[in-house]
């Protein structure tokens, strides 16, 4: 039971220190306090128990708080998705990749996050009205290309008088959905002459949309293989400048990248020429992230199209010489005229590659198999280079294959010497010896 601690004391004589504490140790072995002059009261020590403990758990949030923090920091800096669906306004799109991250996150197959998306350099967030009335309510006037079944392309005057590309894109799903993204993440980070510019995009609910550069004169495909007499033949000339754009545009992917990225999908459909006839590779939709190692390859299921597919592609392997057996197949479009696979030609011409590897060594085959629309104006000696490069760069085993740094090198001469031959180039692939497999 406790006692209360303002006891009277009696009157008498005044005791000794020895009798003090005596009385002293008896008072505590019987639970006796003293007065407030001698200990501190339960007051005191109830106030400094509870701002200790706010105390604590002051600093406990202040560390817990910068712990979420910095794990904050580490997935934007890795570029970890939001498992959340897309939003459908276009100013919340593509918010888990931003300008000083890595686009590999774009590449597994993550969503998109709902919170507002950062403005990509150079690239502007459209409404699907604002391009509706760009195209005149998308009229069919104004169609200048489709993209297979993906969607069609639209010409396009923006708001600012800007002349615009304007593509439409189909509603496929997850796949459709994924070749949206890649191409926003990609082409609003990789900044060369030789991509086609990303003018902006639109995620308007349902909508997917990209923007691009206008460019007039359309795509090399249709220049070479144009059924009627309206194109004029491009020139020998104009094929050797179009034959070394592309093979920067894939040398700067390939080499140039903050990771390799594997186009998958290059073409005569997606080379697109400027009103010089300058060309500039387009359609990311099915681009890879390769490995940090050089020709290491990744594995994929099969797209692309029949005729540019390397043929380890076939198996779901994949490397940046698949890109390479690719541009091949269009230098040989470029020598020849022909399309990569025509069933009208007779047996053993249905497939350009197999028609052509063997005669492109042999001087007066690749003769035969020049383009007639060039009517013989060309240089004998730059086609036998050409024929050298194209042959080096379909070869059936990848590690035979240039890497597109070699390829560029070996066309810069003929571009700036048409007329010559640099035997040095062409000991480049000579030289060329197979890489270890990855």
């Amino acid at each position: 039971m406790e006692v209360n601690a303002t006891t009277t004391v009696p009157a008498g004589p005044p005791t000794t220190n020895h009798s003090y504490t005596q009385h002293h140790l008896h008072s505590e072995k019987h639970g006796h306090s003293h007065t407030h002059s001698h200990f501190p009261s339960k007051t005191i020590i109830i106030t400094i128990t509870l701002v200790t403990l706010v105390t604590v758990l002051f600093i406990i949030c202040v560390l817990l708080f910068l712990i979420r923090r910095q794990k904050s920091s580490s997935k934007n800096g890795t570029c970890q998705e939001d498992s959340r669906e897309l939003h459908d306004t276009s100013s919340r799109l593509i918010t888990s990749t931003t300008l000083n991250s890595s686009p590999v996150g774009v590449f597994t197959g993550g969503n998109l996050s709902r919170t507002p998306a950062p403005r990509f350099r150079g690239v502007q967030v459209f409404t699907y009205r604002e391009l509706e009335i760009a195209t005149d309510g998308f009229n069919e006037a104004n169609v200048i290309g489709s993209n297979g079944g993906h969607g069609l392309m639209y010409r396009g005057v923006l708001s600012d008088g800007t002349l615009a590309a304007i593509k439409l894109l189909r509603s496929e799903g997850k796949q459709g959905e994924r070749a949206f993204r890649i191409e926003v993440d990609l082409l609003s980070r990789l900044h060369t002459p030789y991509l086609v510019e990303l003018l902006g995009y639109c995620a308007d609910q349902h909508h997917r949309l990209l923007i691009f550069e206008y460019m007039p004169n359309g795509t090399l495909h249709y220049h070479l293989h144009s059924p009627n007499d309206q194109t004029q033949p491009l020139d020998w000339w104009a094929r050797m400048r179009i034959a070394l754009d592309c093979a920067r545009a894939l040398e700067f992917l390939h080499e140039h990248a903050v990771s390799p990225v594997i186009h998958r999908d290059f073409k005569s459909n997606n080379v697109l020429l400027d009103q010089n006839f300058r060309a500039k590779v387009s359609d990311f939709g099915l681009a890879k992230m390769g490995s940090e190692k050089r020709n290491g390859q990744v594995s994929t299921r099969v797209l692309g199209t029949t005729g540019y597919l390397a043929p380890e592609y076939a198996t779901g392997k994949l490397t940046t010489k698949s890109d390479v057996y690719s541009y091949g197949v269009v230098l040989l479009e470029l020598l020849t005229g022909r399309v990569p696979v025509d069933i009208k030609r007779a047996p053993g011409e249905h497939v350009l590659v197999s028609w052509a590897l063997p005669r492109l060594t042999n001087r007066e085959k690749v003769i035969e198999m020049v383009d007639p629309a060039l009517r013989g104006k060309y240089s004998k000696k730059d086609l036998i280079q050409i024929a050298a490069i194209a042959a080096m760069c379909i070869q059936p085993e990848a590690d035979y294959r240039p890497l597109m740094t070699d390829v560029v090198q070996s066309l810069i001469p003929l571009v700036r010497n048409p007329s010559s031959l640099s035997s040095s180039s062409s000991l480049r692939f000579h030289k060329q010896t197979p890489s270890p497999s990855h």
